[in-house]
């Protein structure tokens, strides 16, 4: 796409264009490896584009880190309402849920459903655990900081979660996030134990998981 043809598009749905080709470029390539260039060429338009709505590669990434944030609150709150409408069901076959083992029951196993639906948004998830491995950075470290706790938040006092429950639904999601960046799906019917870990950890969602890692190696 040109920059006069991506004039022609809406300002917002420009951003929105953006920010989604900087989510995948950052989740693949990380914070330091990803550069505007690369962006602009994922977004199909050019660099000094990217850079003018946005300033610079900081701006950009504090975007993706906004744009993901929201996500993930709207997913799991439309969740919790929808579990609070239906009566607050508990877990009615008694099976672990997705990521957390039975964490509060029925809205745990629900959340860690929604939170794995989340890898279809390429880039959303890991893009998440680069912003929060950068605690040090003065901009990206504090907005990173807020979200977590706004994630903490919202799992203790719309949820219900306990604060030990809370503690181990988001410790069962930096896992979900470490085995995606390691790509231990490339092992999957390879090796034994990442066969065994990678099935106890997507469950329901495992063909998903599967489906979009197997488009992001073909991408790569």
């Amino acid at each position: 796409m040109t920059d006069k043809n991506s004039e022609r598009i809406p300002s917002a749905e420009r951003r929105v264009q953006i920010l989604e080709a900087a989510s995948r470029v950052f989740g693949e390539r990380g914070y330091f490896g990803a550069t505007t260039d690369q962006i602009a060429r994922e977004a199909g338009i050019s660099q000094p584009y990217v850079v003018r709505m946005f300033g610079g590669k900081e701006n950009l990434f504090v975007g993706v880190l906004t744009r993901s944030l929201e996500r993930l609150l709207v997913a799991f709150t439309e969740t919790i309402e929808t579990w609070k409408a239906e009566g607050s069901p508990a877990v009615a076959d008694g099976t672990a849920g997705v990521i957390v083992a039975g964490a509060h029951g029925e809205v745990g196993r629900r959340l860690g459903l929604a939170y794995v639906s989340l890898i279809e948004d390429r880039g959303l998830l890991l893009s998440l655990m680069q912003a929060f491995s950068m605690g040090q950075d003065p901009t990206i470290g504090g907005r990173a900081r807020d979200g977590f706790l706004t994630i903490y938040r919202l799992l203790r006092d719309e949820a219900g979660f306990s604060p030990d429950e809370a503690r181990s639904f988001l410790a069962e999601g930096m896992l979900l996030n470490t085995l995606l960046g390691l790509r231990l799906t490339d092992e999957y019917e390879k090796d034994e134990a990442a066969t065994e870990l990678i099935e106890c950890t997507f469950r329901t969602k495992l063909q998903l998981v599967l489906d979009v890692s197997a488009g992001e190696g073909a991408r790569a």
